[in-house]
């Protein structure tokens, strides 16, 4: 169904997205040529409709060949979500450098939060965006399917760190684990939609923080609670004596650390004899 007009947010979408951490200038490349062949799909299904426009449109209007579209993404619909692939590998990463003694669950939340900040660099092209998945059912389903990749992640994320198997009497870890991921990402879509609603407008980071906080509260203090999270060192074990004498019948066995200084040595046995 064709739709009216609207302001083009082809040049927001390129100027405006996150750049990408990757290291090399061909991934740099890529991801560009992915904003720009998003603008042009977001800038046709805006003006002509979803159903109305072709990929050799969008080609077209980004001044590509189609094979060039197909090299980048599978299908129309895919081609609104340019930067999915690369928050999930920044969002990975978050997990893989996380520190030993933070809480599997606040890694998370700090995961998530490079798909928060993907939406947030570019509020208009999300809000665009949003309205487009919601009149569109094909675009609302690739969404689905982004969602449930960084779901996925974040399960296996907070399942690694317990014992998936080991599902026994007092040992709710793996359930909460699973649920927890859950919590997590439907916390982050929830704030994510309402401020979508606003127009993109508010600080949609507190408001995730306020939303972490209530998943934090209610799952946080269950998942590992065996486990030391802290990074204090371990308490030295107590200092074995220099030297120490026990008898077995009428032999005097006396055991020394081989450090112990030979006066203290003697001075034990001596003492031992004497109570003999």
């Amino acid at each position: 169904m064709s739709q009216p007009a609207k302001t083009s947010p082809r040049a927001s979408a390129v100027s405006d997205a996150p750049e990408t951490p990757a290291g090399t200038k061909a991934a740099a490349q890529r991801l560009k040529m992915r904003r720009e062949l998003a603008a042009a799909a977001m800038e046709l299904f805006a003006n002509k409709g979803y159903e109305a426009t072709t990929v050799d449109e969008i080609a077209s209007v980004a001044g590509v060949a189609r094979r060039t579209f197909f090299r980048h993404f599978r299908s129309k619909e895919e081609a609104i979500f340019p930067d999915h692939d690369d928050t999930l590998t920044r969002a990975e990463a978050v997990l893989d450098v996380a520190p030993a003694h933070e809480h599997p669950l606040d890694t998370v939340c700090r995961g998530i939060k490079e798909v928060m900040k993907m939406y947030a660099a570019s509020p208009a092209v999300s809000v665009e965006r949003y309205r487009l998945t919601r009149e569109v059912p094909a675009l609302r389903e690739r969404e689905i399917a982004s969602v449930a990749r960084y779901e996925r992640l974040f399960t296996r994320y907070l399942l690694a760190h317990f014992d998936e198997t080991d599902h026994h009497d007092g040992n709710d870890d793996p359930l909460l684990a699973e649920v927890a991921a859950s919590a997590v990402v439907t916390a982050h879509n929830h704030v994510l939609r309402r401020w979508l609603r606003a127009g993109g407008q508010g600080d949609v980071e507190a408001q995730l923080d306020h939303a972490f906080s209530i998943v934090r509260k209610t799952f946080g203090s269950g998942i590992g609670a065996g486990r030391t999270l802290s990074t204090a060192p371990a308490p030295e074990p107590a200092a074995a004596p220099p030297a120490s004498v026990r008898t077995q019948g009428e032999v005097l066995v006396a055991v020394a650390r081989t450090d112990a200084p030979l006066d203290e040595v003697m001075r034990t046995i001596e003492e031992a004899l004497r109570n003999k």
